[in-house]
């Protein structure tokens, strides 16, 4: 959804029902989306006749990881890294947390590397191939 509002960001506010027919995503699903989207630092709505969906900020300062942790909660690998300080009680002395910990940051560090418009220019340059830092 939200690349495809990027992708049309010179257009206007954007309605559901043509992001949901461009993408093949149904309006129901983006419904849920938008409950979880719609906060001032990402997108811009207006009701009515021209009603729709805009991003607010330029398509450059959305991260992936930012979306991903907006949508789905977190990106921790396991949940003892979920607060900091770690609250686990076996932390101090857990052999394995060191490699949650550098997965974390991996996740974190390549999830924040990466915006919307890297995604664009990507598939613009490369086709739909994979991405390449």
């Amino acid at each position: 959804m939200l690349i495809d509002l990027a992708e049309h960001k010179n257009s206007g506010f954007i309605s559901l029902n043509d992001i949901s027919q461009r993408q093949g995503i149904s309006k129901k699903y983006l419904e849920q989306l938008v409950t979880l989207l719609n906060r001032p630092e990402i997108l811009r709505t207006n009701r009515g006749n021209k009603g729709g969906y805009m991003l607010a900020k330029d398509p450059s300062q959305y991260t992936i990881g930012q979306i991903l942790r907006i949508t789905e909660g977190g990106l921790t690998p396991v949940s003892c890294l979920e607060d900091e300080p770690n609250r686990c009680d076996r932390s101090d002395f857990c052999k394995t947390l060191p490699v949650w910990q550098g997965l974390d940051k991996v996740i974190n560090d390549y999830l924040d590397g990466i915006t919307l418009q890297d995604i664009i220019d990507n598939f613009i340059n490369n086709g739909a191939g994979e991405y390449y830092i």
